[in-house]
């Protein structure tokens, strides 16, 4: 019997690998990872500092422990070079693999910063558990860092940076943080909040390049500001990783494109995690992530079941100022209630009817959410 294939050691991977095990204890897994296979959750590296946590603290279990608690084989330091879908098979930079199945949880990549200068190279991104290693090693015995990007990434490494008491400023396009997922009034209470952390913005603008100086580092901004700092990082944002499929002859757009089943355009191949753009939507968030990972395990085992989301909030790990948000869907009609509170925002989106279609919370207001979500939900 050829064996479910997963590629992929991040937490869409292992968390399938459990799933399936829930259902199957027997039916042969493969787990294939270009990393150690370290078991650890992504969406920790971006507040990790102010718990004072290690890069050696938020691994959890070794891939050894992992193979032996899931009854399965994880083959580590492994790069899967190509895809044969019509052989069913994978090559890799140690030899070839069959499949029965065979799940693509590729992840993402940081977007190239394309910035020039002589220091450009020594700019950092958090992507993984090696990453936020190198990251904490930069930063140690430093003051100054600058975050490009107030995205969500950004307003967490801002929010945790801030809070260790570096100096931060932040660079970002938007004209406040958040502002594809947020009005302004709720992005602009975020932004406040975290300038009174100590974090500087630097609004409307885009990093041209990164010089070296003295000490540290020159960024200049595209209207000739230069910032002076120790450590740059970027975070503007990720691209899904498609190109080992797109090689493979497999359908991608943004993502690997998927049906509800997770089935790519190759027979027997699926995807789910943030390389995966799922009937249409790409969905880097853990929650979406955990519900890909429950329904293609027991689509995998016998049960064909389709992904159904649930209202899904976003939360942001930024305690200076908490943010839970649930965008409407693309193209919505309507618009948004904002009411804005002493200690938080309450913005609801509504439409021409006054239904809820989502909503963004800020500070207090956020202990409003699961009355929202069932407001939604119904």
């Amino acid at each position: 019997m050829h064996p479910i294939v997963i590629v992929g050691s991040g937490l869409a991977g292992y968390t399938l690998l459990k799933e399936i095990r829930k259902r199957d204890t027997a039916t042969p897994v493969t787990l294939v990872t270009a990393d150690d296979g370290a078991f650890y959750s992504k969406p920790n590296l971006s507040n990790a500092l102010a718990a004072g946590k290690t890069a050696a603290a938020l691994a959890g279990a070794g891939a050894d422990k992992m193979a032996a608690d899931q009854n399965a084989t994880v083959l580590t330091h492994t790069r899967v070079t190509a895809i044969d879908t019509a052989g069913q098979r994978i090559r890799t930079d140690h030899g070839e693999l069959a499949y029965g199945k065979l799940v693509l949880a590729l992840g993402a990549d940081p977007i190239p910063h394309g910035l020039a200068g002589d220091g450009a190279g020594a700019v950092l991104a958090v992507n993984d558990l090696a990453d936020y290693a190198a990251f904490r090693g930069a930063i140690d015995g430093r003051r100054r860092v600058t975050v490009l990007g107030g995205g969500l990434i950004g307003c967490e490494f801002a929010n945790d940076l801030a809070h260790a008491g570096f100096a931060v400023d932040v660079v970002h396009l938007g004209g406040w943080p958040l502002e594809r997922l947020l009005p302004v009034e709720a992005g602009q209470r975020l932004a406040d909040s975290l300038a009174a952390l100590g974090v500087n913005w630097h609004f409307g603008r885009i990093a041209k390049s990164v010089e070296r100086a003295a000490e540290g580092y020159g960024v200049r901004l595209d209207n000739g500001e230069t910032i002076a700092t120790d450590v740059v990082l970027s975070a503007i944002g990720l691209r899904p990783r498609t190109q080992l499929a797109q090689a493979g002859g497999i359908a991608v757009r943004r993502g690997i494109q998927t049906n509800r089943l997770l089935e790519t355009s190759a027979p027997n191949v699926y995807a789910m995690g943030d390389c995966a753009e799922v009937d249409g939507l790409n969905l880097p968030y853990v929650q979406p992530l955990m519900v890909q990972a429950r329904s293609l395990a027991a689509t995998l085992t016998g049960t064909s079941t389709p992904v159904a989301y649930p209202a899904m909030p976003v939360m942001v790990k930024t305690p200076a100022h908490p943010v839970a948000v649930l965008p409407p869907k693309l193209g919505a009609s309507g618009g948004w209630k904002v009411e804005c509170g002493d200690t938080g925002i309450c913005a609801l989106h509504v439409d021409d009817n006054g239904r809820l279609q989502g909503f963004a919370l800020t500070g207090s207001e956020t202990g409003r959410r699961n009355t929202l979500v069932k407001e939604l939900a119904a």
